[in-house]
Order: C-alpha cells, then sequence, then structure tokens
C-alpha cells in the first residue's frame, strides 16, 4: 500500500464538499437557507476559523440569489458571532477565531429523530466506505484522505469536531459519487448539533482516533469489509454516546 508523503496537499475531494455547500438555494425562504448553507461551511470546517469566505458576488452567484441576501445571511451569522467583516485592503468575511460556545439548552431530540439522523447516517456513511475500498483510487484522493486522517488525530478538543467532519466528507467524497457527499454533508451537520449538546471526552477520542485509521487504512487497501466493519464499530460508539447523553423525551 502506498502512503502518501506529509508534502502533499490534495485538493480534489475537499473541493467536492465545498461545491455541495455552495450549490444553488432552493426557491423560497433564501435568506434562512443562506444562514442555513453559510453555518454549514463554518460547522463542516469548509472554512476554517480565522478565514475568509468567498466574497458576496462569488456566494450569490454559487447560491443563486442577489447580494442583498448573502449580505444579509452574513450580517445574521455576525451578529451571532460566527462571522467577523474587516474592512480594508485585506478586508473581507472571515470565520471567528475561536467560534461562540455551542449552546447547552438546545432541545433533546425526540427517540424518532434520533433514531432518523443515527440510521441515515448508517446507510449513508456505510455505504461511502464499501464504495471507497472498491474504486481504485488515485494518488490525490489517497493523499486527500491520509492528510484530513493526521489532522483529526493531532487536533485538539477545541478543533476536533470540525477536523473529524472533514475526515468523514472525504470518505464518502473518495466514493466517487458527488451527490452522496451532499447529502452527508447535511446529516453530519444535525449529527454535530446534537453532538455539541455535551462535552468532548478525551479517552472517547483516543478510541475514535484509532477507529479512523483502521477505516481509512482498510479503504486504501481496498478491503470493503473490513472498511465496513471498522465504521460500522465507529458508527456504533457515536450512537452510544449519542443515546446516553440525550435520553429520548415521551
Amino acid at each position: 500500500m502506498s502512503i502518501p508523503r506529509d508534502d502533499e496537499e490534495p485538493v480534489a475531494p475537499i473541493r467536492l464538499v465545498a461545491e455541495a455547500v455552495y450549490r444553488p438555494l432552493r426557491a423560497g425562504n433564501a435568506l434562512e437557507d443562506a444562514v442555513s448553507r453559510l453555518m454549514q461551511t463554518i460547522r463542516l470546517g469548509v472554512v476554517r476559523p480565522g478565514e475568509a469566505l468567498p466574497p458576496e458576488r462569488e456566494l450569490a452567484t454559487r447560491f443563486s440569489v442577489s447580494r442583498d441576501t448573502v449580505r444579509d445571511a452574513i450580517r445574521e451569522l455576525a451578529d451571532a458571532g460566527y462571522l467577523i467583516a474587516r474592512r480594508g485592503r485585506y478586508g473581507g468575511t472571515f470565520v471567528a477565531d475561536p467560534l461562540p460556545e455551542p449552546d447547552a439548552s438546545t432541545p433533546r431530540p425526540r427517540a424518532e429523530e434520533l433514531a432518523d439522523v443515527l440510521g441515515l447516517r448508517e446507510v449513508l456513511e456505510l455505504g461511502a466506505v464499501r464504495a471507497a475500498a472498491r474504486r481504485a483510487l488515485g494518488q490525490e484522493e489517497r493523499a486527500e484522505l491520509w492528510a484530513r486522517l493526521q489532522e483529526t488525530a493531532a487536533a485538539d478538543v477545541s478543533d476536533y469536531r470540525r477536523l473529524d467532519s472533514r475526515l468523514h466528507l472525504s470518505l464518502a467524497a473518495s466514493a466517487g459519487v458527488p451527490s452522496l457527499v451532499t447529502l452527508v454533508a447535511e446529516n453530519r451537520l444535525r449529527c454535530n448539533e446534537l453532538l455539541d449538546t455535551f462535552p468532548l471526552l478525551r479517552r472517547n477520542l483516543e478510541h475514535s482516533n484509532a477507529q479512523h485509521e483502521r477505516i481509512v487504512l482498510a479503504v486504501l487497501a481496498g478491503d470493503e469489509e473490513g472498511a465496513a466493519t471498522a465504521m460500522q464499530e465507529h458508527l456504533d460508539g457515536s450512537a452510544a454516546l449519542l443515546r446516553g447523553f440525550l435520553a429520548s423525551r415521551d
């Protein structure tokens, strides 16, 4: 198995994630949809804390909405503390660093809602790693997965959720089905909202990192069953934490 060099910086699969986030909005509720999509760029790590969003004109073109709609969405997120506007030669709209702390008062999901989120995640992410393991991945795709694995393993608690999301989205991108990335991104955003309602557990992160390594190595080795088994174990662990912390409401 060829392990990518440390100096290789892949771009293609992560572009699929960005394309999924920056696709045109649905008709109706343009402001709300624009706010939601910009939150995806933040929560899923498409734009990192301290980095700039694309210019308003480009966002308006990609979302197929007016610049006024984009400007209003940016203002809403700036008021909430997620974005910072800077003027001048090197100005623009930047993701806040650090980001606001998650709201621990978020209502807990009902049992059927949690089952739906976790069930969809299992279908999407198991299918993704199976498809990725079956493909003959190019060097750039292999390097992308290895880089995302390394950065997640080295992440501290404050940045773990974002980098964890990038790894899972890169696995989805490696399946070679661009529309799958969109579905995984939307599901991942909801999972992260639920996970953010309770603290990260350091010992659990160590366990997750070991599972991540088994998943990625199996995908790179073309081991479909091994990748699926490792991913199933990983998903089961996350589901157990969610069910444990988010006791269902009647």
